[in-house]
């Protein structure tokens, strides 16, 4: 959507409101939302592309989708050939295709030695630490060879060494969805958490199929596939959350029930509903105070500090620019990953042109840039922001800002 089609937008948006005699807190009050994001949607600032948005607001006006916007028809085509743009994990995609092992099933020998299971585990930390800094194409490059070299060896290591193998193919596959899923291609996050969770349940370990499934959530809600999104989440909270009632739960546990919250609370904030994004934020934050400290089971983060991060990030999508940047003072991300730090500084500078702080919210994306600068340039949510703060400032775009719109390939 270009600056020009989230203006008028706004306008129909307003004009609509006032045909049915309605102010911005009666359209705020009909929808669950803010009156701040109504005035920011009529002001072009809070862009409203998620169809489900979309139809709640033409609910609420007691009008179609399409007198809201025309070209709502074409939203998930123009979304796919954004998804499809990028394509530092091509090679990726390629060696997801088909059978990953299909020579092994007309028992074919190996072509090359399989490796020991120590090398196995390396490559799989070594892919984590790749997918964390936002290096795709190098991580592209490293899961090519790895997927299909560790699909071989579990079907033809030592019996003994097969538990560990499905163990270790289940997390390259976990960090194959995890990296499509933040590079905008949720089909193949789709295919590669469900290849995770199969080898989780083969290698007899629950909660790695519990991290498959916090994956796979991520992919549905990338695709707006929202209901899927949350039975993949809620199906292990109503698993996890007796388990871990019990003062004895292992803290690794807590970590992946207090990351199936936070989806959940992404998912409501998506949708509108801000009291049940402040219920899951509250249901984390409860069980990151219980852990005491950040930690990365299962390559999720869990913390204190991403609660925080999330707390502000779901207020940035309910349209409360306020209450996100005033949480966002108190977060040191510091200690977290160039990946997760990244992605804190977009949210900010979300919020900061949700505000009309060009000079703040280009401050935030500059920052963000440095630190994973393939996620900003091309990250949907980065090139959305970008378009509106160019629209904001025109015509006196400031250079810092023009620069960023070219790396990015923002027209």
């Amino acid at each position: 959507m270009t600056g020009s089609d989230t203006k008028t937008l706004g306008q129909r948006v307003k004009e609509l409101r006032r045909d049915a005699g309605m102010s911005q807190s009666d359209l705020a009050a009909a929808m669950g939302r803010s009156e701040s994001w109504v005035s920011q949607v009529e002001r072009g600032v809070q862009p409203v592309e998620r169809l489900s948005v979309l139809q709640a607001l033409a609910d609420a006006l007691n009008v179609s989708v399409r007198e809201v916007r025309p070209d709502a028809a074409a939203t998930e085509e123009a979304e796919s050939e954004e998804i499809h743009r990028n394509n530092d994990l091509d090679g990726l995609r390629v060696a997801l295709t088909g059978h990953p092992a299909l020579g092994s099933l007309f028992e074919q020998p190996p072509t090359e030695p399989i490796p020991p299971v120590a090398d196995f585990r390396h490559r799989v930390e070594e892919a984590w630490t790749l997918a964390h800094a936002s290096s795709y194409a190098a991580l592209s490059d490293h899961l090519a060879k790895l997927l299909p070299s560790i699909e071989t060896a579990v079907r033809h290591a030592p019996a003994s060494d097969r538990t560990e193998l499905h163990a270790l193919r289940a997390k390259a596959y976990q960090v194959a969805a995890a990296s499509f899923t933040r590079q905008d291609q949720a089909d193949a996050a789709w295919i590669a958490a469900d290849r995770a969770l199969q080898a989780a349940e083969l290698a007899g370990q629950p909660l790695e199929v519990v991290a498959s499934l916090f994956r796979m959530a991520h992919a549905f809600m990338r695709q707006q596939h929202m209901e899927q999104a949350e039975q993949a989440a809620k199906s292990a909270v109503a698993v996890m959350a007796p388990r871990a009632e019990s003062p004895a739960c292992p803290p690794e546990e807590l970590s992946l029930l207090g990351a199936m919250n936070l989806v959940l609370a992404v998912i409501n904030a998506r949708e509108g509903n801000r009291a049940k994004t402040h219920e899951h934020i509250n249901q984390a934050r409860q069980i990151g105070a219980r852990l005491g400290e950040d930690r990365n089971d299962f390559d999720t983060e869990f913390g204190p500090t991403n609660v925080e991060i999330h707390a502000m990030s779901t207020a940035v999508e309910l349209g409360d620019a306020g209450l996100a940047l005033e949480v966002a003072q108190g977060v040191d991300v510091s200690g977290l990953s160039p990946e997760r730090q990244s992605r804190f500084f977009l949210d900010v500078a979300r919020a900061h042109a949700q505000r009309r702080h060009v000079g703040e919210a280009t401050a935030a994306l500059l920052e963000a840039e440095a630190l994973a600068p393939e996620q900003i340039h091309d990250h949907h949510l980065a090139r959305e922001v970008i378009r509106d703060l160019v629209q904001l400032s025109e015509p006196r775009v400031p250079e810092s800002l023009r620069g960023l719109a070219e790396r990015s390939a923002v027209g």
